[in-house]
């Protein structure tokens, strides 16, 4: 099932497949700005990262004495969200604990993800409420939208580049089979630029960064005046990735991936949100389409 919310400035669609973004079109320049999932390239568009963001270290954890098996990223991105309400302006997607999802994941769980739309602006809200009366809920979640760059045919991926709301020093964890190795490599700006290159990614994957000063990092390009401000607040991580496709990814994260030395314990794991019985949070994000 699709959603749509629309208005003057932008048509957006939603799946209830993992509550994930499906197109974000401007009506005004009549441009996709969400990548389209081309299955031999990267098959996803925007999943959401839950319960864990990243790997854990040999796809398994430890929790209250028991061994448990997650995916990468989690599972959310594959299940089916119940549609709670939807208007035009608005939708509002929930999943929450199963048999299944027990069985590897050992919480009560209740996660609403909303989509928002004002003008030329789509805001995305992660609520997580803990329904139990008695115990604790460990998670991380995170955002993994991708965004077509180039915009226009006449442009190519290198003529795009990240500009950071503040002066940044990029110090990337360099990854080591998907885990944070000890590698550190410094990623060079041009004042407050990251000039796009496939050379980048390749090899080393994505660059995970953590203690941004930045709350906004916008998608700009040398040759046309068409991009996008993503507004992010309050994420410990973010994660900045792509593949020959072209597109780039940013990911504002609320948890990362175990690194190398990792005892697999959830309950020690790096940035692990805890949320206690009867509990609730959440965080958002914003992308401004120009």
């Amino acid at each position: 099932m699709i959603s749509i919310l629309e208005n003057a400035f932008i048509k957006v669609e939603v799946s209830a497949q993992g509550a994930e973004l499906q197109s974000i079109f401007n009506k005004q320049s009549q441009l996709e700005y969400l990548w389209q999932g081309d299955p031999a390239v990267w098959p996803r568009k925007a999943p959401v990262l839950f319960p864990i963001v990243g790997k854990v270290k040999d796809n398994r954890y430890t929790y209250a004495g028991k061994e448990y098996n997650l995916p990468q990223h989690g599972f959310a991105r594959d299940q089916e969200f119940k549609l709670v309400s939807s208007t035009t302006s608005s939708v509002v997607y929930r999943l929450q604990q199963s048999e299944t999802s027990l069985k590897n994941f050992p919480f009560e769980f209740q996660l609403d993800i909303i989509y928002t739309i004002n003008q030329s602006n789509v805001t995305v809200e992660y609520k997580i409420h803990n329904p139990s009366a008695a115990a604790d809920l460990y998670f991380s979640i995170g955002a993994h939208p991708g965004f077509r760059c180039p915009l226009t045919d006449d442009e190519t991926f290198e003529d795009y580049y990240l500009e950071f709301e503040k002066a940044e020093k990029l110090n990337r964890i360099l990854l080591d089979g998907g885990l944070r190795g000890d590698a550190r490599e410094e990623v060079t700006l041009t004042g407050n630029k990251l000039p796009l290159s496939v050379d980048l990614f390749g090899p080393k994957d994505a660059i995970v960064v953590s203690g941004l000063k930045s709350e906004r990092i916008s998608l700009k390009s040398t040759k046309s005046a068409h991009g996008l401000h993503f507004n992010y607040k309050n994420y410990p991580w973010f994660g900045i990735w792509s593949k020959p496709g072209p597109f780039v990814c940013l990911e504002p994260w609320m948890g990362v991936a175990d690194d190398i030395h990792s005892t697999q314990q959830l309950t020690e794991k790096e940035s692990i949100q805890l949320l206690k019985p009867k509990a609730h949070t959440s965080f958002s994000y914003s992308i401004e389409l120009f």
